[in-house]
């Protein structure tokens, strides 16, 4: 039988101050294969989660399936087996659950013909995932502004990035083993910020977004750094604040939470691999009594789909 083989990579939501806003792709994976064939939805996982995730349909990339045959009203197979294999740690802030829903998604619209545009696989995996400054990167690859228009509409748009920042190891990211759920890191924000937060936080993105165009180190230290969410929710990981500091004496010139944490991601682009600053943060955990651990990655490019001719 044809079959789809499509990989995900993980994700950085927020990039600092860009809260709900900017996404950036990393270079972690999740892979799976997928085959309209026998009876019933199956999935097979290996790697992260795999003692674990579901291998019935309660799983997220089974039910992201469902919803693309249900979104264009075609009926579902009888049978569909898919084999994932998962580099991204689950609950770690590097996007794994919106990664696994746009495996789910380009996986049955490749099985499909591809009826779902791009666009339209966006809105769809988001939906399905919730997060997406986390699903936009991940599909597009690079550094990725989604925006909601407040009428149910997104407009994504991929960010220029500097060519000297591309194809390097210069990003670490560290995962403590610290069990924190999405929902409990939005629960610690505030419901109203002051208007010098926000116009704070608008400014220092806008130089996020610059500093990757146009590669310039010092602006993206002066820009890495946020009033909206990470002083709330910095304060749920034990050891993360040392883990920070110890990336910034290691080399990085920007530090934070990945996304929503526990994860926290470091940045130097002055570097070709950022090996080093990773273990000091996971040693900085540990040092704080806290298990993690730690990978240098570049930034990464988009979903991959291929479809194999039987």
């Amino acid at each position: 039988m044809p079959g789809v083989t499509v990989r995900v990579p993980a994700s950085c939501g927020n990039v600092g101050p860009g809260f709900d806003v900017l996404g950036l792709a990393l270079d972690l994976w999740n892979e799976a294969h997928f085959q309209a064939t026998g009876a019933g939805w199956q999935i097979v996982v290996k790697g992260e989660g795999e003692a674990i995730l579901p291998g019935d349909e309660r799983n997220l990339v089974l039910r992201a399936a469902r919803r693309v045959w249900e979104a264009v009203g075609a009926p579902l197979p009888s049978g569909l087996r898919v084999r994932c294999h998962n580099g991204i740690p689950l609950q770690s802030g590097l996007g794994s659950s919106g990664a696994a829903a746009l495996l789910g998604v380009l996986g049955a619209n490749a099985l499909l013909g591809n009826p779902l545009s791009r666009e339209a696989v966006f809105v769809l995996a988001a939906q399905v995932e919730g997060h997406p400054d986390n699903v936009a990167p991940s599909l597009y690859g690079g550094l990725v502004a989604s925006v909601a228009d407040g009428e149910g509409n997104w407009h994504v748009r991929p960010l220029p990035i500097a060519p000297a920042w591309q194809g390097r190891r210069w990003l670490a990211v560290a995962v403590p083993r610290v069990a924190l759920s999405t929902a409990e890191s939005r629960a610690v924000l505030p419901r109203q910020v002051s208007l010098e937060d926000a116009v704070f936080n608008l400014g220092h993105a806008l130089l996020v977004a610059d500093a990757f165009r146009t590669g310039e180190v010092e602006a993206l230290a002066v820009a890495f750094q946020d009033r909206l969410h990470q002083p709330y929710r910095l304060r749920l990981v034990p050891g993360a604040e040392a883990a920070l500091a110890a990336a910034r004496q290691a080399g990085a010139v920007a530090a934070g939470l990945s996304g929503a944490g526990p994860g926290v991601i470091a940045f130097a682009p002055q570097h070709d691999d950022a090996g080093l600053i990773a273990q000091a943060m996971v040693a900085a955990f540990r040092q704080a009594g806290v298990a993690a651990r730690g990978w240098a990655v570049a930034i990464a490019g988009g979903a991959q789909v291929v479809v194999s001719k039987g």
